[in-house]
């Protein structure tokens, strides 16, 4: 079912599949589309709940000004998960996802079970977060001045993930539709800045069920080493999930496999 709750300042879209204890899966930037697949494998016996982020796709936010903040999106997801009304949830959150994810266990862990923040881009725990603050503003600005090519281009450099150029070249044949580029729009504008130099409560995380998870792929990657420092940080191993940064639509079925011990 395809549902719009109205929230403070945003309707969010969300789908919600099958029947059974609550997951959430969510992202940010990124919508519920890519997220669909492994939600129809989980939904055989639970019910799962996907979700565009405000200001993303069919989330439209009243104003397109305002910052979306970790704190805020995590307050979307725990109204999400208290009218679903079947928590409390497994959140599994990925990227900018995993960010709103901590901060729901943070703020409300009366909702949540456990939460898997998959590759949460925390560069500011980082030594050489000043650097990587500096290529960040490289990528908006070019971004901003109408290539969002290069932009990508620097991203994935600044990301250390290193696609072969005819993999770039085809993925980046056809011009981004409207939809895609005013989303990229926010969150270049609204949401890069407030998610990756978020800094968590760690005393308080750390008496939270929190699951650091890393792609099996993703050595050396900017999220591997976010991630290797938020778990030392909680004083917790990280758990190895199939693929990179994006294994969850990659290899839907393996990833359910691995989700599943921690469901």
């Amino acid at each position: 079912m395809s549902r719009t709750l109205p929230v403070p300042g945003a309707r969010l879209h969300h789908e919600i599949r099958g029947q059974g204890p609550l997951v959430v899966l969510v992202g940010a930037p990124m919508d519920a589309r890519p997220f669909a697949p492994l939600a129809d494998l989980l939904a055989g016996d639970h019910t799962v709940l996907t979700t565009d982020p405000r200001g993303v796709n069919r989330s439209p936010v009243d104003d397109p000004e305002q910052d979306s903040t970790p704190e805020i999106r995590a307050d979307d997801l725990a109204r999400l998960i208290e009218h679903a009304g079947a928590g409390p949830a497994v959140v599994f959150g990925s990227s900018g996802g995993a960010v709103s994810a901590l901060a729901l266990a943070q703020a409300r862990p009366d909702l949540v079970t456990t939460v898997i923040a998959h590759e949460p881009p925390l560069s500011d725990l980082l030594p050489d977060a000043d650097r990587i603050r500096a290529q960040g503003g490289e990528v908006i600005a070019t971004h901003f001045a109408g290539d969002p090519v290069g932009a990508m281009r620097k991203f994935l450099e600044m990301a250390d993930i290193h696609l072969p150029e005819p993999v770039f070249q085809e993925f980046f044949a056809q011009e981004p539709s409207p939809r895609d580029l005013a989303d990229a729009n926010y969150q270049y504008a609204r949401m890069y800045r407030p998610t990756t130099r978020w800094i968590p409560d760690f005393e308080v995380l750390r008496t939270r069920p929190v699951v650091i998870g890393i792609g099996e792929e993703s050595a050396g990657q900017l999220c591997e080493r976010t991630s290797e420092a938020l778990a030392a940080e909680l004083g917790v191993e990280p758990a190895r999930f199939p693929g990179d940064h994006t294994g969850f639509a990659a290899d839907p079925a393996a990833f359910a496999t691995r989700l599943r011990d921690f469901l």
